[in-house]
């Protein structure tokens, strides 16, 4: 069983697109929230869980389990979810 994970992104970024696309390729099950298609209230709240792990509030912020990963970074995202 694998922790969950769950990515805050944009739709435009190209290091989310890479952290979802190599989810995929390791059939990891995973939520994500694309930021920038959110408005309102809505935006905002997210934004407020955002800063809670990643205060600078840049993406993919990655959460797997209780590590928080900021960035694209294929070997840490692999060492967290154990493959």
């Amino acid at each position: 069983m694998t922790a969950p994970v769950k990515i805050y992104s944009l739709s435009t970024c190209s290091h989310c697109k890479a952290a979802k696309k190599l989810l995929g390729e390791c059939t990891i099950k995973y939520e994500f929230v694309d930021v920038d298609r959110l408005e309102g209230e809505e935006r905002a709240a997210i934004l407020e869980d955002v800063k809670k792990f990643n205060p600078r509030c840049s993406f993919p912020t990655i959460i797997i389990g209780d590590k928080v990963i900021i960035g694209y970074k294929e070997k840490e995202i692999k060492e967290a979810l154990g493959i």
